[in-house]
């Protein structure tokens, strides 16, 4: 039986409005009451995500910045890998020039943006943005850079993502979270590797983990874990590159709660 869970929050756990669900969060409690570990494993900032974790109440691991930082149940850093400032800079440069681009930095407690905007806010209740100069952009402690587009066309990020892969590949990860946000983190960070640490401190392994998501950078997450879900509602990319996982319900219908309990609580 599975000990520790991990999920993803927008557009798995979460409804689409971006909130816990009464019944998720107490299926997430007993969970705790039953002994097993549960993981947020989110592109979301740490501090956007301690705030949900308080209202639960539960000691939950914290995956964020798609796996650049961890913190444990005290809410105690355990891991971090920081994009470099080669990488930086060059992926802002390549895309900066793009006005239908909002360009995104996760920087130690900070959330960065390169302009107002006001409809980014209805993802974070009390977290927001600084804004900051694409011209002279902070290169330490960054845990990921993104670029969202307003109108929320996947295609025009795809060209995006296709460049920067181009320039960069080799020296970052590079993942869309919903297929209007592409992310960018250093090579090797992944949700994946981050539940492996979270498992190897708990002196147990990935086949002890079951895990639920609906992005590409879910992806790794979803393969290495004993178990990997896919929300029905994934992009169709995610259900191509794991066509042996199985495949649940939407996240309007509390569909990884239903699940857990179903078959694991």
């Amino acid at each position: 039986m599975y000990k520790i869970v991990a999920s993803d929050l927008d557009g798995t756990l979460l409804t689409p409005d971006h909130k816990l669900a009464p019944f998720t969060q107490e299926t997430l409690k007993r969970l705790h009451q039953q002994g097993k570990t549960f993981v947020f494993a989110t592109g979301r900032h740490h501090i956007d995500v301690a705030e949900m974790r308080e209202k639960i109440g539960i000691p939950a691991y914290m995956i964020t910045s798609n796996g650049a930082r961890v913190h444990n149940g005290d809410g105690e850093e355990i891991f971090s890998q920081d994009l470099s400032p080669e990488v930086i800079k060059g992926v802002i440069d390549i895309v900066k020039d793009d006005p239908e681009v909002l360009i995104h930095m996760y920087r130690g407690n900070d959330w960065l943006l390169n302009c107002e905007d006001d409809t980014l806010r209805e993802f974070h209740e009390s977290f927001s943005y600084i804004v900051f100069d694409v011209n002279n952009p902070p290169t330490e402690h960054v845990a990921k850079v993104f670029f969202t587009r307003n109108d929320h066309s996947h295609e025009k990020m795809v060209v995006w993502e296709e460049r920067l892969n181009q320039a960069f590949g080799d020296k970052a990860n590079i993942a869309f979270s919903i297929p209007w946000c592409l992310e960018v983190m250093a090579a090797g960070v992944s949700k994946g590797h981050a539940l492996e640490a979270v498992a190897k401190q708990q002196g147990l392994t990935l086949a002890d983990c079951i895990a639920f998501g609906d992005g590409m950078n879910d992806a790794e997450m979803l393969a290495m874990a004993g178990k990997g879900l896919i929300m029905g509602t994934a992009h169709e990319k995610v259900k191509q590159a794991l066509p042996n996982n199985e495949v649940i319900g939407s996240c309007a219908d509390e569909a990884v709660a239903h699940y857990l309990i179903d078959h694991l609580l």
